[in-house]
Formats: C-alpha cells, structure tokens, sequence
C-alpha cells in the first residue's frame, strides 16, 4: 500500500479507507471462487430436490410471538437472557420431525441453529446462551443430525449473521435492535472470529451438513434492494466462505441478503417470493440463471412459533405454492414454529400429511423438473423434465392454451386417470378442452409428451 497515501488520509478516514481495501481484495478473491466436484454435484441434487422443510425454533418460542420478538418488543439483553431458563423441550422427538418431513415428499431440512435473538440450538463452546444450558440441557441438533442420516434426509443449517444481544455485533450502525439496551462498542473483528468458530463447530461435530442458510446481511443496508449503498460493515465473506468450503467442500452457501449473489455463494433464495416477483417488498434481486433456486414461505403467517397465529395455508394452497416455484426452477423451502415444549402442531402435520399424500401420486411432475418459458400462466403452471412437459392446472377453467410451444406435442394424458385428453395444436398454439377431464381439487396435472421439430 502507499505510504504516501495513506499519511495523507486524515486518521477517522483512514480506518474506513482501510476497509474499503480489504474489502476489495477480499471482493477479488471471492470472485476467483471455483466451486469443487463434490459441490458441482450438490447443486444437481438441490436443484432436482425441489422441496424442503423449513424449522424456525429456539429460546425465542417460550414467549409465543414468533422469532423477532425481543427486536419488536425492545426486550433488554439481561431480561431476554431469562428465556433460557424456561426453554425445556421436554416432547422434542427428533424421530417424529425427521418423518414429518420425509412423509410429506421433503428431501431437506433447514434447521435454525442461531436465529437474530443470539440463542445457539446446540453445545457450542463459544457462548453460555445455548440449548444445552436450558432445563432441557441436550443438544437438539446432534439428535437431528443423527435422526436426518437414518431417513436419508439432507440437513442444511440456518445461521444469522445478525445478532441482537451481542456487543461486538455492531449494531449502531444496524437497522434492527436498537432497543435491547446494548451501550458498549464491541470489536467487529472479535465478532467474525467468534462466527467462524461456531461454523467451525457445525461443520465438524454433526456429520454432513448440505447448506448453511445465512440471514441478516440486510441489517446493515440502509435500505433495502439494489439501490442500497452497499453494506456499513464488512462481513468478510471470502474468509467465511472460504472456510466453509474448505471444512465441506460439498456444503452450499446461500445468503438471504436480498440482493443478487455474491461470489462463493452456490445457491439463491428468495423469501416470501417466487422469483423475480417481489411480491413481498424484499426480493429485489434477479434469478440467477446458473445457480439452484429457492423460495422460502411460511405454512401460516408467522416464522418462529405465535400462538395467536391461526391463519394455516390449506393444503390446496401448498400444493400450488409447491408446483409454482417448481415451475420457475425453484425448490420450495415450507416453514413450520414448533411449540417450545418441541411439539409440531397438528395443524401443521396435517397440512403436510396431505402434501405428502398428494406427492406420492404427483411427484413426478416435480421431483427432478425444470421450469419452461411458458410458465407463469393464470391458470397455472409448467414443469419439464426430458421430453415431457407437466402441465398444473390450478384453476377451474374449461379452456387452457399454451401458447409458442416450440415441440411437436404428442400424447396428452391426465396423470390422475391415466385417460388420454384431446386437444388442437397449430403453429405452436396447444388448446386443451378440459370439459369432462376428471380434477384433482389441489391440482390436476397433465403429462404431455414432446419432441424436437425437425
């Protein structure tokens, strides 16, 4: 570096010129990021994976208003901490979720390790504020981790890079938790090193770990989308990248930053949207064309456990939802807030128990499929996979079009009856009568064989 410059930069300056340094460097050497075999071949079964469950679950489900509650309540640091003490998940059964998962037609599993709340769902060394301090005093993830290889079931892992109870976390320049009572000014470098050890930790005490799902990237935008002024800190990305990859070279990375990937990054997500809709105010990013794909929601309005939310998505709803994402290249990832005595409410195993049902007749035309540029259509959507196209039908129409078809059609049947279905085909324009079709009520499907125009 100039020696020069660098007298010339004014000392309340220099630091952040420094910053902006090694962000650069660090910037450069992420984009030198060459993704291993084993996590060439990770993505493939992400992308052809295509449904997921999501588990939002910790201290924070004591108090019943979901996972941001210290943050909306402004609970202090030393008040927050008593959750602890009243956490005791005496009905967690590991076995029981696991089969929850698999019987719906989930192939993975995202379990929330460290959520924004700072409360680590394992037996870290790094912090006192852990699962294995509580009365329940056992480590859930491990109990997971064993559970999710027995049913051959991929376990990714949640980790906030946000945290509201820490001082080192720096949060006076953070849009959220401004109000847990923190006045000290902590070491930001002593905050990335204790993340890399807790990473450390997952990624060699539990078995294979499929993905590490991070969140919390957006607390340090002023606002949120592109047109954001980029991040107040630097998270030092290519390091905890690096790491993670080098600890598991077949582990994912994805980050919830709302933003378009970053270099090292192996997948993308979008909450609470199918890509490219930002529908939800948050997914201003574009889909990436290379990289798997995954939509995040809800089974009821809330993530973490609230026990006044009663506003369960019926099972029609998650069918479609599910055939939806699928049709745009992307996994579904369906979360559910178990209760904190570790019970999954039953109107959530019942929705699932459905959309288990309605897979193992219809999967099909989702495990393994890709989208196609005739998707998106008001009646429904289309997933491929091979020569054939699965055409989801949501609504109750008799007339469904598909136009610019660039194949030759050939045998229409419903995947319900197994009947062959006419139809009139002209210049790319496929019409399908569905006067007197047998409907599936969540959402018929129909199988559609093609093949090049020579």
């Amino acid at each position: 570096m100039n020696l020069k410059l660098m007298a010339m930069i004014k000392k309340p300056a220099l630091s952040f010129f420094l910053m902006f340094c090694f962000a650069c460097i660090n910037l450069q050497a992420q984009e030198n990021y060459q993704p291993s075999k084993e996590n060439l071949e990770s993505r493939e079964w992400f992308k052809k994976a295509k449904f997921g469950m999501f588990i939002h679950w910790g201290a924070s489900s004591v108090l019943g208003h979901g996972e941001w509650v210290m943050n909306e309540r402004n609970i202090h640091v030393t008040d927050y901490a008593r959750v602890q003490d009243f956490f005791n998940p005496q009905q967690f059964d590991a076995k029981k979720w696991v089969s929850l998962a698999k019987n719906a037609g989930m192939k993975y599993i995202t379990f929330i390790t460290r959520h924004h709340d700072s409360f680590s769902n394992w037996d870290t060394k790094q912090s006192d504020f852990k699962i294995t301090n509580t009365p329940y005093g056992m480590d859930v993830l491990k109990a997971l981790a064993e559970e999710c290889k027995k049913q051959d079931i991929k376990l990714f892992l949640y980790y906030s890079l946000l945290d509201w109870s820490r001082d080192d976390y720096q949060y006076w320049t953070g849009r959220t938790g401004q109000g847990t009572g923190r006045t000290k000014h902590g070491d930001w470098n002593n905050y990335i090193q204790f993340m890399k050890n807790q990473l450390t930790e997952l990624l060699t005490n539990y078995g294979e770990i499929g993905g590490i799902w991070f969140d919390g990237h957006w607390d340090q935008l002023e606002k949120e989308g592109e047109a954001s002024k980029g991040s107040r800190v630097d998270w030092h990305y290519d390091e905890i990248y690096s790491l993670i990859h080098k600890l598991q070279p077949a582990c994912l990375i994805g980050n919830n930053h709302h933003l378009a990937t970053l270099p090292g990054e192996d997948f993308q997500m979008f909450e609470r949207d199918l890509p490219g809709e930002n529908k939800a105010g948050m997914s201003f990013h574009k889909a990436s064309e290379t990289l798997a794909l995954e939509t995040c929601e809800t089974l009821n309005g809330s993530w973490g456990f609230n026990i006044t939310d009663d506003k369960h998505k019926s099972a029609k709803q998650i069918i479609r939802l599910l055939a939806s994402p699928a049709g745009l290249n992307a996994n579904l990832l369906l979360n559910i807030g178990p209760m904190p005595n570790g019970v999954i409410q039953p109107e959530f195993v019942s929705r699932l128990d459905s959309a288990g049902i309605w897979m193992k007749k219809y999967g099909q035309s989702i495990y393994g499929t890709k989208g196609t540029r005739l998707n998106a259509k008001p009646w429904g959507t289309v997933t491929e996979k091979n020569n054939e196209l699965f055409i989801h039908i949501f609504d109750a129409s008799d007339q469904v079009v598909l136009e610019n078809l660039d194949r030759k059609p050939g045998k229409l049947i419903s995947l319900a009856t197994g009947k062959q279905i006419k139809y009139k085909y002209n210049k790319g324009r496929l019409e399908i009568n569905m006067a007197g079709v047998a409907r599936d009520d969540l959402n018929t499907v129909l199988s559609l064989a093609v093949k090049e125009i020579e």
